[in-house]
């Protein structure tokens, strides 16, 4: 079943040449399938944000259509079972993140019966467990990602949108976004996060969506691309220098070459980079 349906989505702002219109996206088709957890990867203005609004229904399309399993955005059930960071959350600062997660959870439909506990346990999942009790206008840009990422999971939705969830978070904040998607993979639960650093995309997701100037211009599977471009990859431990030279010349005495050696995040990125790069120049080429 698809949980993401974009067919022909248009959206236009005013802004664009004098008497004319910006177009930030460009026809995009998509299908996200219940229980994919996909990365939407591209530059600033490129039309990752609009996308997961208009899915929300905070915008509406210019032409095309946007379904969340086979309802419009604005249907009352769809909604509610959406969790959404937005790229640049705000807090009432006088508000513990206690407090906030709670107000969140109850707008949400949640009951009193059992509140506290499960507001305490989704502030342990995002690692505020310690902080709390603290006011949000107090929090570093890492703990106020970690806040919105809290209030985006305390219902317990079937989808997330997530806009730059990486964003601001220190190394223990990126550990627990990925135990997190982890548990959405292990549950069923649909992700669908945006970014424009790389490298979190290949480790966090099972597919990768590029959008360029609006429009789509690559969409894999992770585990396709190293195949897409001809290359396969071996995941062993660490290798002395050593060793790696020995591999080298094994490998060329029988007509292959070791590209090189590098954590598997970062040779699936410059992969993905070089994929994009040659369908890019591919496009141009075209008459």
């Amino acid at each position: 079943m698809n949980a993401i349906e974009l067919t022909g989505l248009v959206k236009e702002f005013a802004g664009g040449p004098p008497g004319g219109r910006r177009r930030a996206l460009d026809g995009v088709t998509l299908r996200v399938r219940e229980g994919e957890i996909v990365g939407l990867l591209g530059p600033n203005g490129s039309g990752k944000s609009t996308l997961l609004k208009l899915l929300l229904g905070l915008l509406r399309p210019t032409a095309g259509r946007s379904l969340l399993w086979g309802a419009p955005p604005e249907d009352a059930a769809a909604r509610a079972a959406v969790g959404y960071l937005p790229e640049a959350p705000g807090f009432p600062p006088d508000l513990t993140g206690d407090e906030f997660v709670r107000l969140q959870a109850r707008l949400s439909g949640l009951p009193h019966a059992g509140l506290t506990e499960r507001v305490e346990q989704t502030l342990a999942r995002v690692g505020l467990a310690a902080a709390g009790y603290q006011r949000a206008g107090r929090y570093s840009l890492g703990m106020r990602r970690r806040l919105g990422l809290a209030q985006a999971i305390v219902h317990d939705p079937r989808m997330l949108l997530l806009d730059e969830p990486v964003s601001g978070l220190d190394p223990a904040g990126v550990a627990a976004l990925a135990a997190l998607l982890a548990e959405c993979r292990a549950r069923g639960r649909t992700v669908l996060f945006s970014s424009h650093v790389l490298e979190p995309m290949v480790e966090f997701c099972d597919r990768l969506v590029v959008l360029q100037d609006g429009r789509v211009v690559l969409d894999a599977a992770v585990a396709d691309l190293a195949r897409r471009a001809g290359r396969v990859a071996l995941l062993v431990d660490p290798l002395p220098p050593g060793l790696v030279d020995e591999l080298r010349q094994w490998l060329a005495a029988r007509g292959a070459r070791l590209h090189g050696v590098e954590a598997s995040a970062a040779a699936l990125a410059r992969i993905v980079r070089e994929t994009v790069h040659a369908g890019a120049v591919a496009g141009a080429a075209e008459p």
